[in-house]
This record gives structure tokens, C-alpha cells and sequence, in this order.
């Protein structure tokens, strides 16, 4: 009995020492997060504060001035509104009567237009369709391109005559041929401008021939811009166009921006008595995208200055940054057990960010990772995130999530990447669970034994 006790001593004392000398890294496979940090990043593009993306910042921005931004404006605007937004961020920088109910006039257009590239994309309708010209489109009246009654149009033709030249006889006719009628194309018009949140603006007709009822705000004019730059960008192709020509007719496109500014290629300009002239101007420098709308100016030139100068306002006070451009990983890390070694990691949302060009270079942003993450890896699971801050003040948080799946690996890969991961055990945890077991085992064993001299005790003195 004594023999047995010293060893089982011995053993714990064994163990004992060999949990003192053992490694203390920890087994697991994640690992504390790694930060990286970037700084003084360069922004060559100009624009405001973060927003939502793809969002507008509805009234939040006061009149005239950017929203937390600097206090500088582009001062009064010589027109009845007025607003700036950013685009890639949706973000509103300074607005003057933007709530104002104004006619429409040919921004009406621009609706109309949103309807026609939605049903494109849709596969509903094609560029190549032959579009009948009834006899309701060749009589409308205003600005026109010139379809012939009883004609056949391609639908692209029609899209271009509506883009650069206002055409409001190309307008009905590709009405009809998306919708059927005027009517059914009305209605469908003021649902889409409900469901963008257009909320003070209704529409009678397709074009923007003065209606009773027909009526809209330069806030509701720039959010349908907005949506429509945002889902359609290849539409800039057509607005970008300096004069159009059909029927032997070439007609100059009316936005006069576009031949005074190589970085204006859009978007509408727009005439009614009652309202007076409205342009919608948009230009990209360096990246980031600005849209002007100026409403009720007293003639085209006033509307074409105002406009400029918002434009100019905005790349003068602001910096867009994008630290990682669309489509590139913000960072990679590495998959245990997986059918890969690595996953790619990019930004849930959109990353780019929105300051007063005062403020650019005080701009960071740490990318903080795991070492490495468990398969299976699924699509859209946050992995890590990108912290933005200005002065060491956290501004905008955007998560970091895989766009593809890592199946977890077959056993043999598993059971291998296990055995290379033996040095990481925390021999001395190990050693102590071991330890452990080992004196249940042999407390067991003794008991075991207690217990069996007991019985052969009680045998004998029963015998």
C-alpha cells in the first residue's frame, strides 16, 4: 500500500514541475485582434461629414450652410432655390429655400427618364425597340425632336432626344410605349416619386408642360437626381451629349455647362412662365461627384452662374476620401481548417468618407482584423471593422465581411493543421487536466481497493 502512495506522489510532483516549465501560449485559433492604422491619407477629391450611404441627410443641413461643416457658404443663391447634395454619399452640403413649391418644368423629365432606364434593366424594354409614334406624340407642343406621325423610332433615339434636346414629342411616345398610355404612365410617375420620398411633388404628364396640380421642390428634384445618378449612371452618356441631331434637324444640348465646364456632363435644364428656369448641373473632379440644382432663376445665364458656383463651392470646402476604392479588400485574413488559407475582407458599406477639406488630414482609420478566423466562412459575415476618426474622434464605423464562402476542409487537412498546431498547446493547462484525471484514476483505484479488502474481510469473518 505505501508503494502505491509514493508513486502516486511521485507522479503529481512530476506533473507539478513540468506545468512550471512548460509553455504558457494559449491553444485556440482566435487570436487578438490586429490594428492597423492609417494616417495622413491624401484626398484629391473634394465634398462634407459623413452620411448614410446612398442616402440623403433630409433637412438636417441648415439653410445656406454645410451640415457640421465649415462656416463658410457660397453665399445667396440669385434664384428662387436652391441646393448642392454629394453624391456617392447622398449627402445634402448647403440648400436655400429647398422646400419651396415650384413648377417642375422640364425636370419632370428626369422622372420619366427613371422609369424608362428601371423598365431597361428590368429587361421589360429594349434600346433597340421599334417605338410607334402615335399621333398624340408628333402634336405635342414645346420643345421638340421631331419624330414623324405613323413613324418607327428606336427607343435609344428616343432616350437621346429626351436627354439633349427636351423633347417632349419623344417623351410621350416612349410614355405610351413603356405604360400604354399617358395615363397609366402618369400614375406609375407619382408612385416612383413616392417610393424615392419625393413628398411635395406630383406630376401630371410625362414632360413638364404646364399642368394644374403639377408641382415639385428643389429638395425632391435634387433626391430624384440623386436616385437617378446613383441606379443609372450610364445615363450620363446621353446628358453628356453637346448637340443631337435627327431628322436632319441638330439641336445643341441645353445645359450650356457642358461647353463652358470639361467637368460637367449632366443633367437637365428646364423653362415655365410660372417657375422660371431651372438647371440641374452635375461634374466629377478627382473622383467625387457634386450635384447643383438651381430653381426659378430669372434667365439661362443666371441659372448657369448660380449653378457653377454651388459646384465650385462644394470642391472648394470639401474632401471625399476613399481609402479603398470599390472592389479592393480593406484586408485579408488567414481561414483554419478551410478549403482556403485566406479570405479577403471588404467594407459592409460604403467606405468613402465626407469632411471640409480643413479637416482632411486629420482623417484616420485603424482596420482591425483577427489573426485568423474558424471555417466555414460565410458570405456578408463580419470578420472585422475599419474605425474612421478625425482628431482622435471616432466618426464612422464600417464592418468587414467576406463576399464569398470558405467551406470548412476535409478531415485530412483538419487533423493535419491540428498535429502542426501541437507547439501552440498550453502544455501546462494540458498538464493540469492530465494531472488531474490521474488522481480521480487513482482515487478510484484505491477506493477500488478499500472496498475489495472490506468484502474479503467480511467473507472471512463470516466464514
Amino acid at each position: 500500500m505505501l508503494n502505491r502512495v509514493f508513486a502516486f506522489l511521485s507522479m503529481v510532483i512530476l506533473m507539478a514541475v513540468w506545468a512550471g516549465f512548460a509553455p504558457t501560449r494559449a491553444y485556440g485559433v482566435e487570436k487578438r485582434a490586429v490594428t492597423k492604422e492609417k494616417t495622413q491619407q491624401k484626398a484629391p477629391h473634394p465634398t462634407h461629414e459623413e452620411s448614410a450611404s446612398g442616402k440623403k441627410a433630409q433637412g438636417n443641413a441648415p439653410h445656406g450652410a454645410a451640415k457640421g461643416g465649415s462656416d463658410l457658404s457660397p453665399g445667396q443663391v440669385n434664384a428662387r432655390a436652391g441646393v448642392l447634395v454629394e453624391v456617392s454619399t447622398g449627402t445634402f452640403l448647403t440648400e436655400q429655400n429647398a422646400d419651396e413649391i415650384i413648377e417642375p418644368a422640364s425636370f419632370t423629365k428626369i422622372l420619366s427618364l427613371y422609369l424608362i432606364f428601371e423598365a431597361l434593366q428590368q429587361g421589360r424594354i429594349h434600346l433597340t425597340d421599334e417605338v410607334w409614334i402615335s399621333e398624340t406624340a408628333w402634336r405635342t407642343g414645346g420643345s421638340k425632336m421631331f419624330v414623324g406621325v405613323g413613324t418607327k423610332v428606336p427607343l435609344e433615339e428616343l432616350i437621346k432626344g429626351i436627354a439633349v434636346v427636351s423633347g417632349n414629342d419623344a417623351c410621350v411616345a416612349a410614355a405610351e410605349h413603356l405604360h400604354g398610355s399617358l395615363d397609366a404612365f402618369v400614375e406609375a410617375m407619382n408612385h416612383k416619386a413616392r417610393e424615392l420620398g419625393m413628398t411635395q411633388s406630383h406630376f401630371m404628364n410625362p414632360h413638364g408642360l404646364p399642368a394644374d396640380g403639377q408641382v415639385t421642390t428643389a429638395r425632391d428634384m435634387a433626391t430624384l437626381d440623386l436616385a437617378y445618378l446613383q441606379h443609372f449612371p450610364e445615363s450620363l452618356k446621353y446628358h453628356s451629349m453637346r448637340e443631337y441631331t435627327y431628322n436632319n434637324i441638330t439641336q445643341g444640348n441645353r445645359n450650356h455647362l457642358l461647353f463652358k465646364d470639361e467637368s460637367v456632363d449632366g443633367l437637365k435644364t428646364g423653362f415655365v412662365a410660372a417657375g422660371g428656369y431651372h438647371l440641374s448641373a452635375t461634374a466629377k473632379r478627382d473622383g467625387m461627384r457634386l450635384l447643383a440644382v438651381v430653381m426659378g432663376a430669372a434667365n439661362p445665364g443666371t441659372r448657369e452662374r448660380e449653378a457653377m458656383k454651388l459646384l465650385n463651392y462644394g470642391y472648394r470646402q470639401y474632401a471625399l476620401v476613399q481609402p479603398f476604392p470599390a472592389g479592393q479588400p480593406a484586408a485579408t485574413v488567414k481561414v483554419w481548417k478551410g478549403v482556403r488559407d485566406e479570405v479577403a475582407l471588404y467594407p459592409a458599406q460604403n467606405a468613402t468618407f465626407l469632411i471640409p477639406q480643413s479637416q482632411k488630414h486629420l482623417l484616420k482609420w485603424d482596420v482591425s482584423v483577427p489573426e485568423e478566423v474558424a471555417a466555414p466562412v460565410e458570405p456578408q459575415q463580419p470578420v472585422g471593422e475599419m474605425v474612421f476618426t478625425v482628431s482622435d474622434q471616432p466618426r464612422k464605423t464600417v464592418a468587414l465581411v467576406s463576399y464569398e464562402t470558405v467551406p470548412r476542409a476535409g478531415w485530412f487537412k483538419r487533423m493535419w493543421q491540428t498535429v502542426l498546431r501541437v507547439h501552440k498547446i498550453d502544455w501546462r493547462w494540458i498538464s493540469g487536466i492530465s494531472g488531474g484525471l490521474f488522481v480521480l484514476l487513482v482515487l478510484f483505484f484505491l477506493i477500488g481497493n478499500l472496498r475489495s479488502r472490506g468484502s474479503r474481510r467480511s467473507k472471512t469473518f463470516g466464514s
